[in-house]
C-alpha cells in the first residue's frame, strides 16, 4: 500500500469513528447549543497565530462544530468540557 493510499484509508477510518459532523457559523452554534436543555459543549483554545475558540457539541445525533476568534456567550447552564485540541478531518 502507498504512502497516499495508506493515508486516504486513515482518513476515511476517522470519518467512520466520528460520525457525521458539521461545520456551522458560530451564531448558528449558540442556536443550536439555545435548543438543548442541559447542553454539554466541548471547547479548545488554539493561540497559534492569533487566538481561535473551537466548539463541539451534539444535536439529534449529529456533531455540530464551529470556530471562532472570540468566546462565544452560552447560555448559563451550558456544561463545559475543555478539550487540549479538537481534531476535525477534512
Amino acid at each position: 500500500m502507498s504512502n497516499g493510499t495508506a493515508v486516504a484509508a486513515a482518513i476515511a477510518q476517522a470519518i467512520k469513528a466520528s460520525g457525521a459532523i458539521v461545520r456551522i457559523l458560530p451564531e448558528d452554534f449558540s442556536a443550536i447549543v439555545d435548543r438543548v436543555d442541559q447542553p454539554l459543549v466541548v471547547i479548545s483554545v488554539s493561540r497559534f497565530l492569533g487566538t481561535r475558540y473551537n466548539y463541539l457539541t451534539s444535536y439529534k445525533g449529529l456533531i455540530f462544530y464551529t470556530k471562532s476568534t472570540q468566546q462565544l456567550l452560552l447560555k448559563g447552564d451550558t456544561e463545559y468540557v475543555t478539550a487540549q485540541s479538537i481534531y476535525i478531518p477534512q
